[in-house]
């Protein structure tokens, strides 16, 4: 799905800003048939649950409602016109004036309504949206909703970050014509100094294909014409971690000497691989730097926001890191941009966290019912998994900075019914992107004994919390557990090894000269142990600590104000970590310590 662009043939309408606002329980029959009869309003795009005082419109189980006018534009009147979420969590239902208009699944990937047929340019109409944030074994992520003993319906969910919910992410109205570009793929290569840039592009209506690539100064480095094909581009700039360069591929459907329609996609010329037990881009050994985060910020949830984005990113170059895993679904497509823009590498990881009911057993592992089931993870949830990997690549194809696709976080890969569930989701993936490597976090449970589908991918990707979860405040102990752990994993599967989570909960200004757990010295202390351990095994290629930043959680007695493992507190302040980090990871340059790659 082509990400809305003002380009010469296509105009947008940001519909961002403070909306009408309204829960199911204090609305009429049908909200949507009229003004909504609410005093209250809400921001977009924002997380609704921290916006408010009212605790029951924060823990609200069931829809919500924004509304607002919207105009079109009087020169829209030859156009088609479409209507973009770029995310409402976890599902709509979007309204019209009176009439439904279009319905969405999934909290984390846009989706456009054609409205060309309803609306007229230069009018207006009111629009109404639900949103619900209700998570089930239907949904990704899952979860169960229960009437308690006082009738009120409750949100159960099995992952450990706040399950925010509402327009987190921008509302579109734009333009496009009628007959009009619908898609672009584009992937890339080079051999010695020239580049290769192959395209696919897909045309609703009838129109020839052109493209044009130019270099970062707006000259034209190669042309060419057809649906598909491949450009060649001698002295190519390659896209490296560290040092983007970015192209642009200008891609014009035409009749004759007319252009009809026009669209610009950035391409950064690399290539990814896994060679044995490493993994290159552009041929060279890359060593991962860098956190797990999470869309997360105070009062506005998961709402997006640039100046978060920008300082984000800054805090990550000061630290060293090189990379992220968008923990645990798909970010804003923003941030892929800038990370394009900034040669940040990205692991792009759907929205399957919680597939484990071992979980729910506690440190034991013993799930009180098969995860892998109709009764949780069932043919629904498949679907639904399945569904949600086409949206993501889809959307995030194009994109240098994504180097691999991560399928799902700590799923019950130890359980039967695992590798039933996995392999053919495996498959769609391979089929729908071929070019980059895949993964998923480990769970601690699934050990090198028991898991029973890391042979269907290429890295294996470990979370693990020795010396926190397991020997707590016994860093000898939990050295030797992690050595153990990763030679067992070396020695099963001879495929590339990282650490996607590893780390400890610090209290900031809690301080002790012992391994006491909670303050910032052990937490320095824990992350050197992993990195000692690291170092010891060639086949590792990669370190991204849990987490950047602090963040909220639901009400579980072992949280206090939330998650407290990032390095930075949730308003960014650094941690005694965070500078320990920043003396390891600066200047490696990709490369593993004591590396000559």
């Amino acid at each position: 799905m082509l990400k809305p662009t003002p380009t010469p043939t296509r105009e947008l309408v940001n519909l961002d800003g403070v909306w009408r606002f309204g829960i199911d329980s204090r609305l009429g029959e049908q909200p949507w048939a009229g003004p909504l009869e609410s005093p209250l309003e809400a921001a977009v795009p924002a997380s609704y649950n921290d916006l408010f005082t009212d605790a029951e419109i924060r823990d609200h189980v069931g829809w919500v409602y924004y509304q607002r006018e919207v105009r079109v534009p009087r020169g829209w009147s030859d156009e088609r016109i479409l209507l973009r979420f770029d995310a409402a969590t976890h599902a709509a239902r979007v309204y019209v004036d009176d009439e439904l208009v279009g319905e969405h699944i999934g909290g984390y990937t846009p989706f456009d309504i054609d409205l060309t047929e309803r609306v007229q340019a230069g009018g207006a109409f009111r629009l109404t949206v639900a949103v619900s944030g209700e998570l089930t074994n239907e949904t990704i992520p899952p979860g169960k909703i229960e009437v308690g003993m006082t009738g009120k319906r409750t949100q159960t969910y099995f992952h450990d970050f706040y399950n925010y919910a509402g327009l987190a992410r921008s509302v579109w109205l734009y333009s496009v014509p009628a007959t009009r570009i619908d898609d672009v793929t584009v992937v890339t290569g080079f051999e010695g100094t020239t580049g290769q840039v192959e395209y696919r592009v897909e045309v609703i209506g009838d129109a020839d294909v052109r493209v044009r690539l130019t270099d970062a100064a707006g000259a034209v480095v190669a042309e060419g014409s057809g649906a598909e094909g491949t450009l060649s581009v001698a002295d190519v700039v390659l896209w490296k971690p560290g040092s983007a360069y970015l192209y642009q591929l200008t891609v014009e459907a035409v009749r004759g000497d007319e252009v009809l329609d026009s669209y610009p996609v950035a391409v950064g010329v690399r290539t990814v691989e896994v060679r044995g037990h490493e993994f290159l881009i552009n041929g060279e050994p890359f060593y991962f730097t860098g956190f797990g985060k999470h869309e997360d910020a105070a009062v506005r949830g998961k709402g997006h926001d640039d100046a978060y984005m920008v300082h984000d990113f800054q805090l990550m170059e000061w630290s060293g890191a090189n990379s992220f895993r968008t923990s645990h679904y798909p970010y804003a497509e923003e941030v892929l941009d800038f990370a394009d823009r900034h040669g940040v590498v990205v692991i792009d990881e759907t929205a399957a966290v919680g597939l484990n009911m071992g979980v729910v057993g506690g440190m034991s592992g013993t799930p009180p019912f098969p995860t892998f089931s109709e009764q949780y993870a069932g043919a629904a949830t498949h679907a639904a998994h399945a569904q949600h990997l086409r949206e993501l690549i889809g959307r995030d194809k194009n994109h240098p900075s994504v180097v691999m696709w991560c399928i799902a976080n700590e799923p019950a890969s130890n359980e039967d019914g695992a590798r039933e569930y996995f392999e053919p989701l495996v498959d769609l993936a391979r089929e729908l992107d071929p070019t980059r490597p895949l993964t998923y976090s480990l769970v601690m449970f699934a050990t090198f004994k028991n898991d029973q589908i890391v042979d269907l991918f290429d890295v294996v990707s470990m979370n693990r919390y020795y010396g926190w979860y397991i020997a707590t405040g016994d860093l000898k102990t939990a050295e030797m557990y992690l050595q153990g752990d990763i030679q067992g994993w070396v020695e099963r599967t001879g495929k590339p090894i990282m650490m996607t989570e590893y780390g400890a909960d610090t209290q900031p200004g809690l301080h002790s000269v012992w391994d006491q757990a909670w303050t910032e010295e052990y937490q320095a202390d824990l992350l050197e142990m992993y990195h000692r351990v690291f170092d010891r095994f060639p086949q590792f290629v990669g370190e991204q600590v849990w987490n950047f930043a602090d963040f909220a959680t639901s009400n579980g007695i072992h949280r206090v104000d939330g998650n407290k493992k990032g390095v930075f507190t949730r308003d960014r302040k650094p941690k005694s970590a965070a500078f320990a980090l920043r003396r390891r990871w600066r200047g490696l340059d990709g490369r593993k310590p004591g590396s000559d790659a």
